[in-house]
């Protein structure tokens, strides 16, 4: 079977969805079967990285967007007339992964090709927008966001999430499209054999220093500063604690300000993105504690990505991570409450004995998610959704 992938965003972007296409793709790919990803084109870098050619990846010209240095927007016109270049390839399937120029593009594709369409609804844009557009108001973004889902959703042969809980909103919203429930999961050889003194030493932190983690994008709805205050909170007890955030994106601005304001140059470390080839395990093998709080996750891959680390989680739960976060898998669930998920992260940085418990718990919970099982559910379902396709042409 031979699938061509159409996104928005896709590396060097560093996102949940660019991590979560290059990791079904490399499991399609080990299993037999052909992909290409229509990609927008970043130029020669971003975020300091270099964009490789080739590798089954075709990139679209494009422009920047107003007030996001990050993101890029598609022609549409680039990606529509890809189809006489695209059609000797023999494609089957068209899996569209984001809801902007590559839905619209990855459709009139899909129809030219004479091929099914499967989409992955990855974001729960409903809490974005409002982040993004804030001049619109709330209730207005809501209802955009709900419009579009429904609108979308009902032009594909099948919708893909990466969480029950994400279901349930789509049918809330009344979708009704065929949804099937398939999370990323995660590639299990590419996430142990992390160093952390080796990332303790490359950055200057001591060794016993008490380390606390996030990793991902620094953005205006990954709930943030809500860790900044927990974080105040823990140095109360632990005055050497550190946070290290590990990522970027629009909200550091503003997150540095907040830093300062409660006195916290000391004990929080900007690295920016890491190389997901060892940098980044070595990032999770040094912390202590992996910290969460962000009200929008669909899933939450980073979670994942920490405990097959060994490394416990300190956690809200809403949405996607609810599924990841159960008891006894290497995860202390807090309300979105300072002092409570202070008093859970203390718990772990001043117990080693605990604290090592539930990092072998995390370690073994997280193999349940391989990537490679998940690969073979999306198989299946590509084979429903071309036979269903085949019956319907007749």
């Amino acid at each position: 079977m031979r699938i061509l992938h159409v996104s928005d965003v896709y590396f060097p972007r560093v996102n949940g969805v660019s991590t979560s296409i290059r990791t079904l793709v490399g499991q399609l790919e080990a299993k037999g079967h052909g992909a290409t990803i229509v990609a927008p084109r970043y130029g020669r870098t971003v975020n300091g990285s270099h964009i490789a050619a080739g590798n089954g990846v075709v990139r679209i010209r494009s422009r920047r967007v107003p007030n996001d240095p990050e993101d890029r927007w598609m022609s549409l016109r680039g990606v529509s007339r890809l189809d006489e270049a695209l059609d000797a390839r023999g494609y089957d399937m068209v899996h569209v992964h984001t809801p902007f120029v590559a839905h619209y593009g990855g459709l009139r594709l899909a129809r030219r090709l004479g091929v099914p369409v499967v989409e992955t609804y990855h974001t729960f844009f409903e809490e974005y927008l409002h982040h993004y557009v804030p001049l619109l108001p709330r209730s207005l973004s809501r209802g955009v966001a709900r419009w579009m889902a429904r609108s979308q959703c009902g032009r594909a042969d099948a919708i893909v999430v990466p969480s029950s809980a994400l279901e349930r909103v789509l049918r809330e919203y009344g979708v009704g499209a065929p949804l099937r429930v398939i999370p990323t999961g995660l590639d299990l050889t590419e996430w142990v054999g992390g160093d952390g003194r080796r990332f303790r030493a490359r950055h200057g932190i001591p060794p016993g220093r008490p380390l606390m983690l996030y990793v991902g994008r620094i953005a205006f709805e990954k709930n943030l500063p809500f860790l900044l205050e927990v974080l105040d909170r823990v140095r109360r007890e632990r005055s050497d604690v550190l946070l290290v955030l590990a990522g970027q994106g629009p909200a550091v601005p503003d997150l540095s300000r907040r830093v300062r304001q409660l006195d916290l140059e000391r004990n929080v470390l900007f690295v920016g993105y890491l190389d997901r080839d060892g940098a980044l395990q070595d990032c999770y093998a040094a912390a202590d504690v992996f910290v969460f709080a962000s009200r929008t996750e669909t899933q939450g891959l980073v979670l994942l990505e920490a405990m097959a680390q060994g490394v416990p989680v300190v956690s809200t739960a809403i949405l996607g991570t609810k599924e990841i976060l159960e008891a006894g898998r290497g995860a202390l669930v807090s309300e979105e409450d300072a002092d409570e998920f202070a008093g859970h992260a203390l718990s772990l940085l001043l117990d080693r004995g605990r604290r090592e418990l539930l990092g072998a718990e995390a370690a073994c919970w997280a193999r349940r998610w391989s990537s490679q099982a998940m690969a073979e559910r999306m198989l299946e379902l590509y084979a429903d959704v071309r036979a269903r396709h085949r019956g319907a042409l007749r």
